[in-house]
């Protein structure tokens, strides 16, 4: 499948939006719920290196028919993740882009905070400046500009948090199936403080109430408008974890999509958490030193 073909049918998926015909009652709350999908999102991020591809693209309208406008960028990364801080709730990851040959070497180094009082750290390097800089992972709404993304593409950071529950209510919208599966769609409402730290409103999220992920989300501005839609694709089960190996991000404002795949993800891999600072982002030797190793327990 073409890169092209991919995302036309991933613009497809992203649009579609399921109507709920059967009770999925699970008898957990709206919080219950939303925890066990952050919980499984954790474990993924359990001693993890993974390699995906990313594939970026507008898309545009043609005969009724949604497709890209243009040939979509790609990019294959390489990301190392850890849990950590107390009881393992924070999270540490290293991104590095591999290709194309242009873009290699391009990084990105998070920390993120369980902790609703303490603001996630996200460190961007880029060889041809050659200095690593500190960066917004969101932005508040008095901004022009959104929250940072992933090398250009339609993933904001933000997008990818866990943890911070707290700043947010939670309520059960609807049950029923969504494309074959039982879902609780859940909204989202962030309190006043994190309304002041991110361009974003509410969210509404439907939930698989049998693996507790999540399978569609959608984004609201605080104005109301949804901006965008983030589609699960392949799921699947994978060190006891089930694991979304693929996903669609379609920004509506910007007209662009992004596909992110899972070409490979291993677990229980010996990650030190010292590799996991700004240095690994500009020294390349002391970077590729720790990214062989890792490789090599991937194999």
């Amino acid at each position: 499948m073409t890169a092209r073909t991919l995302l036309v049918t991933f613009i497809s998926a992203v649009l579609m939006i399921g109507s709920p015909v059967v009770s999925a009652d699970t008898g957990l709350s709206a919080m219950e719920l939303i925890q066990k999908v952050d919980d499984n999102r954790r474990k993924t991020a359990d001693s993890a290196f993974t390699s995906m591809i990313i594939t970026t693209c507008k898309y545009g309208t043609s005969g009724g028919k949604l497709k890209c406008v243009e040939n979509p960028r790609v990019k294959i990364i390489e990301s190392a993740q850890i849990n950590t801080g107390k009881d393992n709730l924070d999270t540490r990851s290293l991104i590095m882009v591999v290709a194309p040959e242009y873009e290699k070497g391009i990084g990105m180094l998070s920390y993120a905070y369980n902790d609703g009082d303490k603001e996630n750290e996200t460190w961007l390097y880029l060889p041809a400046l050659g200095k690593v800089k500190k960066i917004a992972v969101s932005q508040g709404e008095g901004d022009n500009t959104e929250g940072a993304s992933l090398f250009g593409t339609e993933i904001s950071l933000e997008d990818q948090e866990v943890g911070k529950l707290d700043d947010y209510t939670y309520e059960i919208i609807e049950t029923g199936k969504y494309k074959g599966r039982p879902v609780v769609m859940i909204e989202a409402t962030p309190n006043a403080e994190r309304l002041g730290k991110s361009s974003n409103g509410k969210t509404q999220t439907w939930i698989d109430t049998e693996r507790f992920v999540a399978l569609k989300v959608q984004i609201f501005d605080q104005q109301g408008n949804i901006v965008k839609r983030i589609q699960a694709g392949s799921i699947e089960y994978i060190n006891q974890t089930w694991v979304a190996k693929s996903l669609g991000f379609m920004n509506l404002v910007s007209q662009r999509l992004t596909n992110m795949k899972i070409d490979k993800i291993t677990f229980g891999v010996d990650i030190d958490p010292e590799f996991l600072t700004p240095k690994a982002l500009s020294d390349e030797a002391f970077r590729e030193e720790h990214m062989a190793k890792l490789r090599a327990q991937s194999q």
